[in-house]
């Protein structure tokens, strides 16, 4: 099984997030935050930060290029 919690499994999901919005027209950005041990998993986790607010992206790809 893997661990979608780890350092390495997060990054896969970022990574997919941020790929499918792209694709979608959208700027997504999305950190990694290590959040160490915690007890009720017997483990370390990380997890995902994002600007989006309730799943969905707030900002266009397009008009992020137009602005910068």
């Amino acid at each position: 099984m893997t661990d979608l919690c780890d350092r390495d499994g997060a990054s896969r999901i970022a990574s997919k997030i941020q790929d499918f919005w792209r694709k979608q027209g959208f700027d997504v950005s999305v950190e990694m935050s290590d959040e160490g041990f915690v007890s009720t998993m017997r483990s370390a986790r990380t997890d995902i930060r994002s600007d989006m607010i309730n799943g969905m992206p707030t900002r266009h790809a397009q008009a992020e290029a137009a602005n910068g």
